[in-house]
């Protein structure tokens, strides 16, 4: 699949996953210890410098609660949005590469999205780097999770001359897929729309 001119192949089988997303009214975080006690909590998750915290501050504002993962010290950042009303738990998970855990940070983010309680998975990738980066996208979807791919940075791949095809990516892993550039605002509109859709077709409830 040549899908951003990189010309990099990658195969998947496409899932029927539930898709989703969202739209929202701001509310400050109410600081507390950290515990995944939310009917719904949406993960974000990445590799280190593709832009996921400044998402995820787009997501829910300034006031977030940071806190140490249970037995560790890797602190996870908390933010709190009412999403069609109803209180939705954003996580900025540590930085990961892959399902297979190296790293304590990449071992914290693994158990948040496979062992906790997660309505839903944001994946943002760097779109300059696509190519490998679709490697998690695959462990994720693999792993039957609903996954949400955010192709980051799109500005700053287009003056390479790499264009992402977002409907094509799509088509070919089955899931939804947003470009943007977040430092940028752009695409911030479509991510929360089709966030919006999903909340009002689902009510933020996935049967695994």
């Amino acid at each position: 699949m040549d899908c951003h001119n990189c010309h990099q192949s990658c195969q998947t089988k496409s899932r029927n996953l539930r898709s989703n997303l969202f739209d929202f009214g701001y509310k400050k975080s109410v600081k507390k210890n950290f515990s995944l006690d939310s009917k719904t909590t949406i993960a974000l998750v990445g590799s280190p410098n593709v832009g996921k915290s400044l998402l995820f501050n787009l997501l829910t504002g300034t006031y977030v609660t940071v806190s140490n993962y249970p037995g560790t010290t890797v602190e996870i950042a908390k933010g709190n949005r009412i999403i069609a009303g109803k209180k939705v738990i954003f996580l900025d998970t540590p930085g990961m590469y892959s399902l297979i855990p190296i790293t304590e940070e990449e071992n914290v983010a693994r158990n948040l999205i496979l062992n906790q309680k997660v309505d839903l998975v944001i994946h943002v990738v760097n779109a300059k780097h696509l190519g490998r980066m679709l490697n998690l996208t695959l462990q994720l979807i693999e792993a039957q999770l609903p996954v949400l791919l955010v192709v980051n940075m799109i500005d700053e791949a287009k003056k390479l001359g790499i264009w992402v095809d977002e409907n094509q990516l799509a088509q070919r892993l089955g899931i939804p897929v947003v470009s943007m550039a977040a430092v940028k605002k752009v695409g911030l509109k479509k991510l929360i729309a089709k966030v919006a859709d999903y909340v009002r077709a689902n009510s933020l409830s996935i049967a695994y």
